[in-house]
């Protein structure tokens, strides 16, 4: 294989190989020796076909597939011997037009990674915000938690809804023209009225009603409803209320905490403390976070591979613009994240930045993840596929070392940034759960970037007061927020169910915001599929544009 460089330029490189006709015959050669005994073919015993005839009957599959194995062990020979770290997936072409038996030409393009300058990670200080949880958090998640578990019970016959009481009732939804439309009718919906679970309006116009009642009230879906036949149109609900119940005092004792399968109330409040705590510690560990990567962008400055930018932005953008459509004025959304499309591409850059730079801290520091590590990834991911396609998506993940390294890379980034807090000088305050999470939305936190393994939130700063911020730009990365738990504590486990009441059939159609049933995801069909998340290493396979196949 003949090898010739045609561009050097920063960080792009570019090369012709030549594969001859005979190395390619070689392979060929090899292949039907390989699936000769294979082959069935009339008048042959088994295994005993003439290669000349085997050549005839798969001789073009088996050169088209000698010449794709010489094109990616060709690439890969490029890789290593001129010690090449692709940023990306190289581009590979098949050059002109090209006959069996020919020599084959191929160009290769790619961006390599650069060479990251040795981190400064000494005098690095930190604070770390503290805030304890208090007897007065814990009870108020108690009378949470209790509010979410109140009893009903029968109002008295002449009573007249208001807000704060349930309306049971069956529906028939109708268009402005008086037709039934698909999936609006139900009997037995019950609804909390000022709860906000449906379209609104239609709560509002409960107030007052009573068992027994029949009325038909108006609404419009919003603009942005699930169903695009019903979405920003006005229809009516014919009612016929069945039940208006009232809500029953709930005791915060022993008994309330064995409803919710627990031996008393002092288990549920160690275990309320213990989830306040992890809250907490959470939003202590994304400030910290923060602060880290904003020390380690301010003092390292290099070139970052444009391919690896630009598919980060376009990874948050996308999410952006998708975000827009949710919008009150859909068009004026957009029209201002245009206007900030320059500072997103700052994030971008920022985040292939600090990744680089933190790959090379965890690699210097000889941080890594175990094999053990790795597989709990795998299976933990593989559980979002149906049954049928886990161990597709498993064997995917290890056929494609860029998959792997997307999986890989939250992990090793957190260990990372573990290492680091250890090197760091860090003070302690203890600060309110306000405080801090003012701290964590400040527009000092937003001015830049960081990159997509990171799980902080920064944006650009808003340009007018008065002008809604854009969506948060951590939102456009595919992994969840680890690190950014949510502001208002979760329930205990054993209690999720008991919160959730059953739909009436049709309930989805006046939903406020309709819960949609996740689809069953399928594993990767081809590796044509592969994430778009830039590995350290290269992909083993580099396939040609022009298939030879």
């Amino acid at each position: 294989m003949q090898t010739v460089e045609t561009l050097n330029e920063g960080l792009k490189r570019a090369y012709t190989l030549k594969i001859t006709a005979k190395d390619i015959d070689k392979k060929v050669d090899a292949e039907v020796k390989r699936v000769a005994p294979q082959i069935r073919m009339p008048g042959f015993r088994p295994g005993k076909v003439p290669a000349n005839l085997v050549r005839k009957m798969h001789g073009e599959a088996i050169a088209q597939d000698a010449l794709n194995n010489s094109i990616q062990e060709g690439v890969q020979k490029l890789l290593v011997e001129h010690k090449l770290r692709p940023a990306m997936q190289p581009s590979v072409s098949l050059e002109g037009d090209y006959a069996p038996g020919a020599d084959a030409e191929i160009k290769v393009e790619l961006e390599v990674l650069p060479d990251v300058p040795t981190p400064s990670i000494d005098g690095l200080k930190l604070e770390r915000l503290t805030v304890p949880a208090d007897d007065a958090a814990i009870d108020e998640q108690l009378q949470q938690l209790a509010s979410n578990q109140k009893g009903w019970d029968d109002a008295p016959a002449k009573h007249k809804a208001a807000t704060g009481d349930q309306v049971v009732m069956d529906f028939v939804g109708k268009t402005a023209d008086g037709v039934a439309f698909e999936g609006g009718t139900g009997e037995g919906m019950a609804v909390e009225i000022g709860s906000g679970r449906l379209i609104p309006g239609f709560e509002d116009q409960l107030v007052g009603v009573k068992a027994g009642d029949e009325k038909t009230i108006n609404v419009t879906f919003p603009e942005d409803y699930g169903s695009k036949d019903l979405a920003g149109k006005p229809a009516t609900f014919d009612l016929k209320i069945t039940a208006v119940k009232t809500a029953g005092e709930t005791k915060i004792d022993d008994d309330f905490a064995k409803q919710l399968g627990l031996q008393d109330l002092e288990q549920l409040k160690g275990l309320l403390k213990g989830q306040i705590e992890q809250q907490l510690n959470g939003l202590t560990r994304t400030y910290m976070k923060r602060k880290l990567l904003d020390q380690l962008a301010a003092g390292h400055d290099f070139p970052v591979p444009p391919s690896m930018v630009e598919a980060e932005f376009q990874q948050i953008w996308h999410q952006l613009v998708h975000e827009t459509e949710h919008e009150a004025d859909p068009a004026a959304a957009l029209a201002e994240l245009e206007s900030e499309r320059d500072d997103y591409f700052k994030i971008a850059e920022r985040r292939v930045r600090l990744g680089l730079l933190l790959s090379e801290i965890g690699t210097a520091n000889g941080v890594e993840v175990s094999q053990q590590e790795m597989s709990r990834l795998v299976a933990q991911a593989a559980q979002q596929y149906g049954p049928e396609d886990r161990q597709r998506f498993i064997q995917y993940v290890q056929q494609e070392p860029m998959a792997a390294a997307q999986l890989r890379a939250p992990l090793f980034e957190d260990k990372v940034v573990d290492y680091l807090f250890d090197k760091a000088e860090i003070s302690d305050r203890e600060v309110t759960r306000e405080e801090l999470e003012a701290a964590i939305e400040s527009d000092e936190g937003f001015d830049t970037g960081t990159h997509t393994r990171d799980h902080d939130n920064h944006k650009p700063k808003a340009k007018k007061a008065a002008a809604k911020k854009p969506a948060k730009a951590e939102a456009a990365a595919d992994e969840a927020k680890a690190e950014e738990p949510a502001k208002k504590a979760a329930k205990p486990k054993k209690v999720e169910k008991a919160d959730i009441e059953p739909a009436a059939p049709g309930d989805e159609l006046v939903e406020a915001e309709p819960v949609k049933k996740a689809a069953t995801k399928k594993a990767p069909a081809a590796k044509a599929e592969a994430a778009e998340e830039a590995p350290a290493k290269p992909a083993k396979k580099a396939p040609a544009k022009k298939k030879a196949d």
